[in-house]
């Protein structure tokens, strides 16, 4: 099945939409101050640890991984990745400014808040983007081996959660993995190889 061509004020629109949606789903873990996998729980992880906030440390995590999505995948998911994870940076620092959520259930939120996330992803997917950091593996992983990027995702993010057990509260953790595992099902259902696959680098 061949990459979708989209026209750039459809992509612009798209990742715009696929931010808020992710960020949606950030508002929702923080909420009850869940974590998640990937990137994004590394930076959740990191603002428990360090004076800086989760924008800037997954803005900065995320820039070893451009240099393999521009080698390995291609300019245009490299650039698409870039400007999304800028966006997702921006607005989730902003985010409070526009929402403010009184109350909330946390089995929802970590379910709710997860599949706002797998949707936001499965946007930036189809449009030649991503979350940067370890879904650049993941794509990168089921483009070259044939394994889907959720179950890829799945299992590192499941490493991360597990490590959050020296840090953080174990009913934390395991609202954190019904989180995970709601956002990568989502993902190992409706992103599988050769549908909307990111293109080699040729292409």
């Amino acid at each position: 099945m061949p990459f979708p061509t989209h026209r750039f004020y459809e992509d612009v629109l798209a990742l715009f939409c696929a931010c808020v949606f992710v960020s949606l789903g950030v508002v929702f873990f923080s909420t009850h101050q869940l974590l998640t996998g990937g990137t994004a729980g590394i930076a959740i992880i990191g603002t428990y640890l360090s004076p800086f906030s989760f924008g800037e440390i997954f803005f900065v995590v995320n820039l070893p991984f451009y240099l393999l999505a521009w080698t390995k995948l291609s300019k245009r998911f490299t650039i698409n990745t870039f400007i999304s994870v800028t966006m997702v940076s921006v607005m989730t620092e902003y985010m409070y400014k526009v929402i403010t959520i009184a109350e909330i259930d946390p089995v929802f939120a970590a379910m709710g808040g997860g599949m706002m996330i797998g949707v936001g992803l499965l946007i930036m997917f189809r449009h030649k983007s991503s979350l940067g950091g370890l879904g650049i593996l993941a794509l990168y992983m089921q483009n070259r081996f044939n394994i889907r990027a959720g179950n890829i995702g799945l299992m590192v993010d499941c490493i991360i959660l597990f490590s959050s057990l020296f840090l953080f509260d174990l009913y934390l953790v395991l609202l954190s993995v019904i989180g995970a595992i709601t956002l990568n099902i989502l993902i190992a259902v409706n992103h599988r190889p050769g549908r909307y696959n990111v293109p080699p680098k040729n292409n």
